[in-house]
């Protein structure tokens, strides 16, 4: 990407966990970089509902929601869940079961709005390979959802 130019980031439930916990990892890092550079972070509604989900204190939880609004939100068109199972379908005839079909949709709502994806979950690698996902890679850490 050109010097100055800002990024258009999907941020998957993955890192956004990680982020409230305060994990130094470097999907982490990376989100926060975003942050920081002004770049368009971005959530859909699937992202929306599993972070949110997951919140048990209502304070963090109307606090969290309250932040998301902030954030560009990407909507998921009919035509996205198409394309999330064509990609499930894809993976299937090139060997590959993803573990939640979720992640296609995720995935679809990404490539549909022509984004990179921010995530730490290994069901997103052959999406990458055989989908055309683009991924903003940050570096490796040892646990993999």
């Amino acid at each position: 990407m050109a010097e100055g130019s800002r990024l258009i980031l999907l941020v998957d439930t993955s890192v956004w966990i990680d982020y409230f916990r305060g994990r130094p990892v470097s999907h982490v890092a990376a989100l926060e970089q975003a942050l920081h550079a002004g770049d368009d972070v971005c959530v859909c509604g699937l992202i929306l509902t599993e972070v949110l989900q997951g919140i048990s204190s209502d304070v963090d939880y109307r606090k969290t929601a309250t932040y998301f609004k902030s954030l560009v939100f990407l909507p998921m068109s009919y035509p996205t869940f198409g394309r999330a199972a064509e990609i499930y379908r894809a993976l299937r005839r090139n060997g590959v079961t993803v573990r939640r079909p979720i992640d296609c949709l995720i995935a679809a709502t990404a490539i549909e709005h022509d984004v990179l994806l921010l995530h730490d979950d290994r069901d997103f690698d052959p999406i990458e390979k055989h989908a055309g996902l683009r991924v903003l890679h940050a570096a490796r850490e040892p646990r993999r959802r």
